[in-house]
């Protein structure tokens, strides 16, 4: 057994000098010019394609985008698209200007201030403009607010905190508390324990842009360079925009015809060595049902991928369906694969917009999302959230609790 390895190494050293002079004997008629340029060409040839199929977009995507881009250039599709589409323009412009009508439009800082019972006045005036009852429930997916002095009370409470900047916790130590407070409540009430955290944001859609940069950082971090999300097609479009931000591939898995939620078998096959999130939705705005999660989140577990679930639209009341009477499958932190979760308190939370809070299982994540520069001149700058200056808005969260 000694002699075994020297032999090997011998023996493979002579199939590598044998291979050698086989391949110069082949080589012994052509040109050295022309060996290079083929080395070269063929090297450039290989990086190309590999730079060609490994895109933030897949290629068919690029295929149908570069297709239709070239398709409206020749003048008649040109002229047959601005024939379509211009009276729907002017159609939109003529519907949003109309109540405008009468009221005076500001291009530039008045010479001369108003008055406050003037302000107050040209205010009204503003307010008159809308038409659409939005207490009366029609307007679905823009006005959530269904308790008629949620907003007079959250109103009242911002007037106190207008001011406050959350950004620095030091100078305003009364919304820090308020904030830690909001998060603490949601990570209770999405069954997490002591270790879990997060933070307030502006909105669902930063909520989910938080998620994926922190899951993005953490790919870098484990030596994936194109960091993909796989997530069902019914998923919120805030995906689409987390991945053309941070130049992260969105894989779409397609859903059950009957069921409308995500195929798991599907979303199983597309597993590869770059994803790093699992997307499901709690529930989705298309259909309204909940994706399998609790698969979902086996499916991180088995291959070691963080899952994130979506509850913006329907968190803060799916959270409470048990309580209810109602069965619902288990979508939040008593799943273990489950690593953040977002839910819009500007939602059915009743708060006003617009804050969301995203939760996350331990401080391993969240560290993932926050930006800290620390030779910047003016001092260290470090931010948890995408917006450097923030607005109080957390405070009035505090009124719906």
């Amino acid at each position: 057994m000694a002699d075994f390895f020297p032999l090997s190494i011998k023996a493979g050293l002579q199939y590598l000098v044998s291979f050698k002079d086989a391949v110069n004997a082949k080589c012994s008629d052509i040109e050295p010019w022309k060996l290079i340029v083929c080395s070269a060409g063929g090297t450039f040839l290989v990086v190309s394609l590999w730079d060609f199929t490994h895109q933030r977009e897949s290629v068919s995507t690029r295929a149908k985008k570069l297709f239709f881009r070239n398709l409206k250039r020749i003048p008649y599709v040109r002229r047959k698209i601005d024939s379509e589409l211009g009276p729907c323009v002017q159609t939109m412009e003529h519907s949003m200007l109309e109540a405008n009508k009468g009221m005076p439009f500001y291009t530039a800082l008045p010479e001369k201030g108003m008055t406050r019972e003037e302000l107050m006045k040209t205010i009204d005036c503003y307010k008159s403009l809308g038409t659409i009852q939005i207490t009366k429930g029609v307007v679905s997916g823009a006005v959530y607010a269904g308790i008629s002095n949620t907003m007079e009370i959250a109103g009242q409470i911002y007037a106190k905190f207008a001011e406050a900047n959350p950004l620095h916790p030091d100078v305003f130590p009364d919304t820090r508390k308020m904030e830690a407070e909001v998060v603490r409540m949601v990570c209770t009430m999405f069954n997490g324990g002591p270790e879990t955290c997060g933070t307030v944001t502006s909105g669902g859609t930063e909520s989910l842009l938080l998620a994926c940069l922190a899951y993005r950082s953490l790919a870098y971090e484990r030596g994936i360079k194109y960091p993909e999300i796989l997530a069902p097609t019914t998923v919120h479009a805030g995906f689409d925009k987390a991945a053309y931000y941070f130049n992260m591939k969105l894989v779409h898995v397609p859903i059950d015809p009957d069921t409308m939620k995500v195929d798991l078998k599907k979303m199983q096959r597309a597993i590869n060595r770059n994803t790093c999130v699992l997307v499901g939705s709690a529930p989705p705005f298309p259909h309204g049902c909940i994706d399998p999660i609790k698969e979902i989140s086996q499916l991180g577990l088995k291959y070691g991928i963080p899952v994130h679930v979506d509850a913006c639209l329907g968190g803060f009341l799916v959270a409470f369906m048990k309580k209810a009477g109602f069965p619902v499958a288990p979508f939040d932190f008593a799943l273990e694969g489950v690593t953040s979760i977002s839910a819009d308190t500007h939602k059915y939370g009743y708060a006003s917009k617009g804050t969301s809070v995203l939760v996350y299982k331990n401080k391993m994540y969240r560290r993932a999302q926050f930006f800290c520069l620390s030779d910047w001149p003016g001092g260290i700058y470090a931010t948890p959230t995408l917006a450097g200056l923030q607005s109080s808005d957390s405070d009035r969260l505090s009124s719906n609790y």
